[in-house]
């Protein structure tokens, strides 16, 4: 394959983006290509949102291979507090838990304090924990699939203590055991590191705060880093290096752990999977109130895309729908030398 179809396949995507700024980014075989539009590049820093939760699932695949954890731990293991349900470590990655979306009195919170600006700044790391003795499960764990950012967010805090730390380590432990070893230097949590300005509505937006709810959310991260990340997974043995446990996490998080009803489609840690002919696509997005983030590979085809842009998801996200489009026309053959779209001149 080339490069140019590659360019061809990805700019009508960077010109579907509405932000001020975006960056899509691929590999596809030994093909690196990254595009940028708007006064943002390779390594500028975008609020990822829920693409955060990827990174937690990194993290538990981590710990699990070293044996400080097992899927099937009940997380009142690690807590100390009453807990509504008997919740494991794989119920969280996998959504389905029966927690809510959200934690109990967060909403009432944000309203009171900053829906409009910074909606999860007020919610603290104690509040998570006293959060749950007052939460009903929306089913009984393991039953069904519910996306929920409480569950996220929780696994993130029981991660960080199940290392040795307190809940509000996650931060720290994630470049111990993630980015460090991934050398990742655009990715982490701090919110005053320099990062693009996101928009709502055509209007700047304050960086986001998420105090209580870090492993749900509050990752940063750049397209350079990002596509770094889908090399690895694509690669784990190359990308790890000597490290047999970082290689063993980039492969378990991958391996599919259950069927969603009625959509043909399987979750694995944190990642949706979509079978295909060809091989299988796994992706997930993200959004905060001034961000749209999405990432996906193809592992059959050594495929995967990153697309970025300074903007807030709009309603049937159609930047998202693009993205995973593009994806998989990109883990394609070509059907001649310059491939199907034809060549670039």
């Amino acid at each position: 394959m080339t490069g140019a179809p590659l360019a061809v396949r990805l700019r009508p995507l960077l010109a579907a983006a509405k932000g001020p700024g975006t960056v899509v980014a691929a590999v596809r075989g030994d093909e690196h290509l990254v595009l940028c539009r708007g006064p943002v590049g390779e390594r500028t820093r975008f609020e990822t949102g829920s693409l955060t939760k990827t990174f937690t699932a990194l993290l538990l695949a981590e710990l699990a291979a070293r044996g400080e954890v097992r899927y099937g731990d009940r997380v009142d293991r690690y807590l100390p507090v009453r807990l509504p349900g008997p919740l494991t470590l794989l119920h969280l990655a996998t959504h389905t838990s029966g927690l809510p979306r959200l934690p109990p009195g967060l909403l009432a919170r944000a309203v009171r304090s900053g829906w409009l600006s910074n909606p999860y700044a007020g919610f603290s790391e104690a509040d998570l924990l006293a959060a749950l003795p007052r939460t009903r499960l929306r089913h009984r764990p393991g039953t069904r699939v519910l996306y929920s950012n409480f569950g996220g967010a929780l696994l993130g805090h029981v991660l960080a203590r199940a290392a040795g730390g307190t809940g509000d380590d996650y931060a720290a432990l994630l470049a111990e055991r993630v980015t460090g070893p991934l050398r990742l230097t655009d990715t982490d949590c701090d919110p005053d590191r320099p990062q693009a300005t996101g928009h709502w509505h055509g209007r700047p937006r304050p960086a986001l705060l998420m105090p209580g709810l870090p492993a749900a959310g509050a990752v940063r991260s750049s397209a350079r880093d990002l596509l770094r990340v889908l090399t690895a997974l694509l690669d784990p043995d190359t990308a790890a290096g000597e490290s047999a446990v970082l290689r063993t996490a980039l492969t378990e998080v991958q391996r599919p752990r259950l069927s969603v009803p009625r959509t043909g489609s399987r979750l694995c840690l944190v990642w949706n999977l979509r079978p295909r002919p060809d091989g299988a696509l796994l992706h997930h997005s993200g959004g905060t109130r001034g961000f749209t983030a999405f990432a996906g590979f193809l592992p059959g085809s050594r495929t995967g895309l990153v697309a970025l842009t300074n903007t807030a998801p709009t309603p049937l996200a159609p930047f998202v729908q693009a993205a995973y489009g593009t994806l998989r026309t990109l883990g394609e053959p070509p059907s001649g030398p310059c491939g199907p779209l034809g060549c670039e001149t």
